[in-house]
């Protein structure tokens, strides 16, 4: 390093040129206050006060500051890739263009995945309700009403615990349920008039798949009730206990949503890492035995089983059972469908799927399918003597899952939008906003 010539006033270590590696310097910036460039010669002596020169030249640098600067990959501004410079990254600040977008974040594909193939499976079920006359058909039928309901509940008890944090999801209520169920209720009736059958409607009493509408509007009301529980599931299982001493009406959907409120209440305090239990090899391997001796079981044993059983709204009486009696059976019950839904769970792919997007439209199949279903048991299609049989079961279950898959396309959710989730905000009061509160954030 060059001596210092006398006459010249003593200066500190000169600063580098600003280069996107320097985490201290940068052009238009000052050092960051506490932290000083380093010197390599003590100043001298407070001198008198003199001005500076007006531009004093820089002392020469070094041999080795004077070659060509090179990036070191372990700096903050290192190296990334093959020759190429990242900004400076840290605590320094950067300019807005420097800055990356945020990444929007991905929808998870597994619980939709589910969503479709449970949709599926109910058009299915509904579909091959008229044939269970034959055995292989109604093994299928029992199959299927095993979890496809219990399962459907339980993920939207899952969806439903942050569904009071806005505004925008509260409006739902009325927007996806309540007009959707009035016009899909006249819709059904006007339908059945047209193949001959008598006008009769009524609001309180739904029609045939109308049922989970009402269902969930009420289970969705009575979660701020059950979150603030300690015990919700617990208790939830005694009231749905409870229930079955009582021949509960139809009214308001009302035994159904007894019957079928412990997993509502079982999705809300289900958590993510839950669900990543089940992607265990060991606990697939279970699910598939699991799913395949229940099977063979009820292939056994549907001739001889109720369908009223699995339909979750029948009384004690009415399976000819006593109270005590009933009450067991119903725990039992419970826990053995709670192992299937879960078993089904663990099979189904989590990546995404071709069917992955049709599983965020089910609610179109669920709404519309009930039409080519009805057109096909009115003219009797359904009740051909060939769909009886393992060659019919095929047939349907192929039917279905393509009427699912039309049902759920983007297209036929911009044809009834209008219909099944109509945008009221007129309806709805703004939120006021007041000095002292931030506005809510419509999500």
């Amino acid at each position: 390093m060059p001596a210092v010539p006398p006459a010249a006033p003593a200066q500190q270590w000169p600063e580098l040129p600003a280069d996107p590696w320097d985490p201290w310097r940068r052009a238009g910036h000052d050092v960051p206050q506490g932290l000083a460039v380093p010197s390599t010669v003590e100043p001298p002596p407070a001198a008198p006060a003199a001005p500076p020169p007006p531009s004093p030249e820089p002392l020469p640098l070094p041999a080795w500051a004077q070659a060509p600067q090179q990036a070191s990959p372990y700096a903050p501004g290192g190296m990334s890739g093959f020759g190429e410079v990242r900004p400076p990254t840290g605590w320094e600040e950067q300019e807005p263009e420097e800055e990356p977008a945020p990444q929007p974040k991905r929808r998870d594909p597994y619980l939709d995945n589910v969503k479709f193939l449970l949709i599926a499976l109910v058009v299915t079920s509904h579909a091959i309700r008229p044939t269970v006359g034959a055995d292989a058909n109604r093994a299928l039928y029992i199959f299927m009403f095993s979890f496809h309901m219990p399962l459907f509940v339980m993920i939207s008890g899952f969806l439903s615990k942050n569904f009071w944090n806005s505004n925008a999801k509260t409006n739902k209520l009325v927007d996806t349920f309540l007009v959707p169920y009035v016009i899909v209720e006249f819709g059904y009736n006007l339908l059945r008039v047209a193949f001959g059958h008598k006008w009769s409607i009524s609001i309180l009493d739904p029609y045939w798949l109308n049922w989970y509408l009402l269902a969930l509007l009420f289970w969705r009301l009575s979660t701020p009730v059950w979150k603030r529980m300690r015990y919700p599931l617990p208790t939830a299982v005694v009231v749905c206990l409870f229930s079955g001493l009582s021949q509960l009406s139809g009214d308001f959907s009302i035994d159904r949503v007894f019957g079928l409120l412990p997993f509502f209440a079982m999705g809300l305090v289900l958590k993510p890492e839950h669900f990543e239990v089940l992607k265990r090899t060991p606990v697939r391997i279970l699910a598939g035995v699991t799913l395949l001796a229940w099977a063979v079981a009820v292939y056994v044993l549907a001739p001889r089983l109720k369908l009223g059983l699995w339909y979750f709204n029948a009384s004690y009486h009415d399976l000819h059972m006593t109270w005590w009696y009933g009450m067991g059976f119903r725990v039992v019950f419970l826990a053995g469908v709670t192992v299937i839904c879960f078993s089904v769970m663990a099979l189904v792919p989590r990546r995404q799927m071709w069917f992955s997007e049709l599983g965020t439209r089910t609610l179109y199949a669920y709404l519309l399918h009930g039409v080519p279903v009805m057109i096909g048991k009115e003219m009797g299609w359904l009740n051909a003597s060939w769909l009886n049989g393992p060659l019919g079961v095929l047939a349907i279950l192929s039917g279905s899952f393509a009427l699912a898959t039309i049902l759920c396309l983007p297209v036929t959710r911009t044809l009834f939008k209008w219909m099944l989730e109509p945008r009221l905000a007129w309806l709805y009061r703004r939120p006021r906003k007041s000095n002292d509160q931030q506005p809510e954030v419509q999500r």
